[in-house]
């Protein structure tokens, strides 16, 4: 990271959060539904999280389009999406992940390719979150593949009751700062290649007969 900062990695549950904090680890935190939070409450912030925007914008006497565009052109940008699959019939969803494990693993190494664009499968695994105050471990905690060029995919079953599934899939990339033509665009644009890889990847019609998502994000 540019500045050199530690940043974590955790499995979803705000108690690791909580853990590096206690141990003086990390004093911000946010999950990928937006929910942002700092050890003053150890819990999601919504207010705390505007004010710390209003506090920017007073000092930088710029709008919130251009304060981020700044900072893309000076960090890159980290884009990201996620499409929720909700009510799944959870034996299809069951086997969708285990033919998905199969599968990505059996694709270590290959070239994978939507829409004329090309990713190279880097790592495959199911997460695995060691916390390194307390020393328990987390395991299966998301599929993920990892690309070369930093991209990645994670898929995640949550509940699997007699209401049914929810089958979820995040999907980010990350666009250097050089890399004008793309810094701009909208995320979905950005990461349909990914999207479609990762659609394929799973068969996730074949598995659950769903042909669209009921959520994106």
């Amino acid at each position: 990271m540019k500045k050199g900062l530690k940043a974590y990695e955790t499995p979803t549950g705000w108690k690791y959060f909580g853990n590096l904090m206690d141990d003086g680890r990390i004093a911000l935190c946010g999950e990928e539904s937006f929910g942002t939070g700092s050890i003053h409450i150890r819990e999601k912030d919504g207010i705390w999280a505007l004010l710390a925007w209003l506090q920017i914008l007073a000092v930088k006497r710029k709008s919130v389009e251009e304060i981020v565009k700044e900072h893309w052109a000076e960090y890159g940008r980290n884009v990201f999406t996620r499409y929720d699959y909700e009510n799944v019939e959870s034996g299809g969803a069951n086997l969708l992940m285990t033919f998905l494990e199969a599968s990505m693993n059996a694709s270590k190494g290959k070239e994978l390719s939507a829409n004329g664009v090309t990713y190279k499968v880097a790592h495959t695994d199911n997460f695995e979150y060691t916390d390194p105050v307390d020393g328990s471990v987390a395991k299966k905690q998301g599929l993920r593949v990892l690309f070369e060029d930093g991209s990645r995919l994670v898929f995640r079953l949550c509940g699997t009751g007699s209401a049914g599934a929810t089958i979820r899939f995040y999907v980010d990339s990350y666009v250097s700062p050089h890399d004008t033509n793309k810094l701009y665009s909208s995320a979905q644009e950005l990461l349909k290649p990914l999207v479609l890889i990762a659609l394929d990847l799973c068969k996730m019609e074949q598995f659950t007969g769903r042909k669209a998502s009921t959520v994106i994000t």
